[in-house]
């Protein structure tokens, strides 16, 4: 608990400096000032603070011989970027701790960190050198962070989550390897699915995109 507790803290210490909550801050609308347009952020965050807390205490509401997990933390970071992501998504581990009853505070923790944190760590990253080294494309957003970021971070930390201890239930270290990776893959075509229809019908609750990044005007001769 040490360990998880210690990259918690970091992690929330660094995006609490980053002040996320001007993401939520209202937006002059078509009226100026005076007539304020609230942000389009808040309804993607309030569906994860409803809908991913039970998503994450199934596995520990029903007995099967493995538990299927399905994290959503890449998907949560496109949504509301990295600094926003970590204290929602410390939040919907507490959340899923309220709601299992077999599920206790340090374990709601270690949930937090490597279903949460970690992945959402690594998806950041992963995007932000893609937008480094790739071109500006909407392809290589959907399938880069979408779906293959998702696929990797996950998968990572999931190989992290057992090295520090927290093996599926049941399962012996080789199959495990091969169910988190079966698993990862679920949650990346989830994932370029979701982000591939926000891109198209509601790109303002993605807080990762840009038009004038990956959708740039052709120049006007």
């Amino acid at each position: 608990m040490f360990l998880e507790a210690c990259l918690a803290c970091a992690a929330l210490a660094l995006a609490l400096y980053l002040r996320p909550w001007r993401m939520l801050a209202s937006r002059p609308g078509p009226g100026g000032a005076e007539d304020p347009v609230a942000s389009a952020l808040i309804t993607p965050l309030l569906a994860v603070l409803v809908l991913l807390p039970w998503i994450w205490a199934l596995p520990t509401l029903h007995k099967m011989p493995l538990q299927l997990q399905w994290s959503a933390a890449p998907l949560v970071v496109l949504m509301l970027g990295w600094p926003l992501a970590v204290p929602v998504l410390l939040a919907v581990g507490m959340l899923a701790g309220l709601l299992s009853p077999s599920l206790d505070w340090s374990h709601a923790l270690g949930l937090a960190v490597w279903q949460g944190i970690v992945p959402a760590t690594l998806a950041m990253l992963w995007g932000a050198g893609l937008r480094r080294w790739l071109p500006h494309q909407i392809f290589v957003y959907i399938l880069g962070r979408g779906f293959a970021g998702t696929l990797l971070s996950l998968f990572a930390a999931a190989l992290a989550a057992q090295a520090a201890g927290h093996a599926l239930p049941g399962v012996n270290e080789d199959l495990s390897r091969i169910a988190r990776w079966l698993m990862a893959w679920g949650d990346a075509v989830t994932t370029g699915m979701f982000t591939a229809i926000f891109v198209v019908f509601r790109p303002q609750w993605l807080a990762t995109w840009s038009d004038a990044i990956y959708l740039p005007r052709p120049p006007q001769t």
